[in-house]
């Protein structure tokens, strides 16, 4: 997720639907995100993770080592939770120094000028067993756009040490969306091309359940 990208993300890249409220007024309101449990993320078992194309034919990988978010969950009420996370621009890395050094420019992120990339969930839906539609606003070089987020939820497991849930989460941007517009091109091949993936991998802790 910091993807961007969070990547990305990711890791971003995770409030409440007013649907059944609506098609029956006599129902009980909506859950909020206060019902839910508070989960800690655990940064050596999350990331966030991008992916662009490259000429077209190949993927350059990239993440950001630097991000926090606060997570809210309920597995029995999926629809209360909600995300927020704050990702450090400069913590972008690609493996390559000089292509790091390009993107954090203002010819793309601008991290100078922009130096955090948030992501802030406003609807969390049911849409299986194990997965989540998480809607939210993607905030870029100071550009918020509506993103959702496709969301797997790995599981929750009990240790000793507390429970543990986890999620993956995929989306796809456009980088014009968000005023990233430079078009370089090499022998009429686009350097870099218009979407961006991110993923973002959370792994998350709680105290134990009370009995």
């Amino acid at each position: 997720m910091p993807v961007k990208i969070a990547c990305l993300a990711a890791l971003a890249a995770l409030a409440v639907p007013a649907g059944l409220a609506a098609q029956n007024p006599a129902a009980a309101p909506a859950p909020t995100a206060a019902s839910a449990s508070r989960w800690n993320i655990d940064p050596g078992h999350s990331g966030v993770n991008f992916r662009v194309r490259h000429l077209g034919i190949s993927w350059v990988n990239g993440a950001f080592r630097q991000w926090t978010a606060e997570l809210s969950y309920d597995a029995n009420t999926p629809e209360a939770s909600s995300v927020t996370a704050r990702i450090q621009t400069a913590s972008l890395d690609t493996q390559n120094e000089r292509r790091d050094n390009d993107i954090k420019s203002a010819n793309y992120l601008a991290a100078d000028s922009f130096p955090e990339i948030t992501f802030a969930s406003r609807r969390v839906e049911r849409v299986g067993p194990t997965r989540l539609r998480i809607t939210g606003d993607l905030t870029i070089r100071g550009t918020a756009r509506p993103v959702v987020l496709d969301t797997e939820i790995g599981g929750i497991v009990t240790t000793a040490r507390g429970r543990r849930v986890a999620f993956t989460a995929t989306t796809t941007i456009t980088r014009q969306d968000f005023g990233i517009t430079l078009n370089r091109f090499m022998e009429g091949a686009q350097i870099v091309g218009d979407d961006v993936r991110i993923t973002i991998d959370i792994e998350a802790t709680a105290p134990p359940a009370s009995p």
